[in-house]
């Protein structure tokens, strides 16, 4: 098996590596790095999880090791859909560079533009940023990047997911046509193959299979969730998520819940917190202080439960997460496997529980297609209501007023002349469309013409 000693990798890098207590690479590292270590352009296809940070990260420190960042012209650029993800990748340059005097900055959304504006004007080695963030700046005329020898696009899918896929390519047309491009994928959509097709030149592609399987460590369970009138099924929903957590009791240290939809996120963390329950949301419309003080949390263990959707949850690295809840079934199956592997991590055991409605059932057959394996029932701890019977209309008994009413018009049927015209109490002949009782005035000028 190949170690990190036998990639040609810098030696401080090494020890760095060595001091973090990692020995062997991962399948994705252990084909992208030579070939990016030669200066070849490499399509990566790997999903979260399989270590591919550390796959770009490693030889790009490597590669800059030697050389010096100009003012507002960095010398590297790597790019990713969530602030979250950036962060991440942020961490990894600092774990690995610490033996090394390379500068990075962060570019996201959430944080002061003239924080990062001065770290961009000292000169930076490396620049980590969010698409959007990164082209403000650049049209503020702040940023070149002209001096680009090393761009990385991560999560290329979650990028089209997201929308960026015309910023990714203006991006591509401001750096130089000479540069070095790593660009990783889960998956390769039609227009992902085009933009590679485009912009990469003949890549090294190294292909990891996607994780079909999810650890053994992991116990898995689904509740098959009734709703009962609609009206009340989102309420019903969050009371069954309170119940398989209090089911679990002190097993549960922490969880993390996934919704498929941001405004759910929010919806059914502030439930949780309503019910004292020490859970928070993370989702984009957070500020970046406050989502890296909720990850913090989550992290040191003073926050319990993380309520999250899949774009927020990219990039987290959490080995002890005792429970994962899946409060939506996901759209996709392999996001299932995902989801869950935030469990069981490095040889620990790990519970994930899904609430499955009726219409999520087809999302669950192919989650179970995929994983090879049936996931156990378990029975909703919360029993299911009684349906609602509709109430039978009441039948309105007549008032007497109503009932004079009634007769009144019986009478006036009765009182019809031989034409079928109503008569005045005189005898005289109504006016057709007046009814019985006519304006004084009307009478009286009838009674005048008649007597004239």
């Amino acid at each position: 098996m190949t170690k990190f000693n036998e990639l040609n990798l810098n030696p401080k890098v090494l020890k760095a590596i060595e001091e973090a207590g990692y020995e062997t690479p991962t399948p994705i590292q252990e084909g992208a790095i030579p070939p990016a270590l030669e200066g070849r352009d490499v399509l990566g296809i790997a999903q979260t999880g399989t270590g591919k940070t550390a796959s770009f990260t490693l030889p790009m420190i490597t590669l800059l090791a030697r050389g010096r960042a100009r003012a507002r012209m960095p010398r590297s650029l790597v790019l990713c859909p969530t602030r979250e993800l950036a962060a991440q990748v942020a961490e990894n340059f600092d774990t690995y560079t610490k033996h090394l005097k390379l500068t990075k900055a962060l570019l996201i959304g959430g944080v002061s533009f003239k924080e990062q504006e001065a770290l961009i004007d000292r000169g930076v080695d490396v620049l980590i940023a969010t698409p959007g963030r990164l082209l403000d700046h650049f049209e503020r005329g702040k940023l070149l990047l002209t001096g680009v020898q090393i761009m990385v696009v991560d999560e290329a899918d979650r990028m089209l997911d997201m929308g960026f896929i015309p910023d990714i390519e203006r991006i591509f047309s401001l750096t130089p046509f000479t540069r070095q491009t790593l660009f990783f994928s889960a998956t390769m959509a039609s227009e992902i193959e085009r933009i590679t097709d485009t912009f990469l030149s003949a890549p090294a592609r190294i292909e990891v299979a996607r994780q079909a399987t999810a650890s053994e460590t992991i116990e898995q369970g689904v509740v098959m969730f009734k709703g009962g009138r609609r009206d009340r099924e989102a309420s019903a929903k969050r009371k069954t998520l309170r119940a398989l957590i209090d089911a679990e009791g002190d097993k549960c240290t922490n969880a993390i819940i996934f919704c498929n939809r941001k405004t759910d996120v929010d919806i059914c963390a502030k439930s949780l917190k309503k019910y004292g329950y020490n859970a928070a949301a993370i989702h984009g419309d957070l500020d970046q202080s406050q989502r890296m003080k909720t990850l913090d949390g989550f992290r040191d263990g003073s926050l319990r439960l993380l309520v999250a959707s899949d774009v927020a949850a990219r990039g987290l690295d959490i080995p002890s997460v005792s429970h994962v809840f899946n409060f939506d079934v996901p759209g996709h199956a392999e996001d299932y496997v995902h989801r869950i592997g935030r469990t069981g991590r490095a040889g620990r055991e790990g519970k994930a529980i899904t609430i499955c409605s009726k219409r999520d059932e087809k999302a669950l057959d192919a989650i179970e297609k995929l994983i090879q394996k049936d996931i156990p029932r378990i029975e909703n701890p919360i029993k299911e209501e009684p349906k609602d019977e509709a109430p039978k209309p009441e039948k309105k008994a007549k008032s007497s007023e109503g009932k004079k009413i009634d007769n009144k018009r019986g009478d006036r049927k009765k009182d019809k002349d031989s034409k079928g015209r109503g008569r005045r109490d005189d005898g005289g002949p109504a006016v057709v469309g007046m009814g019985d009782h006519l304006p004084s005035f009307i009478a009286l000028s009838f009674d005048e013409r008649r007597a004239g």
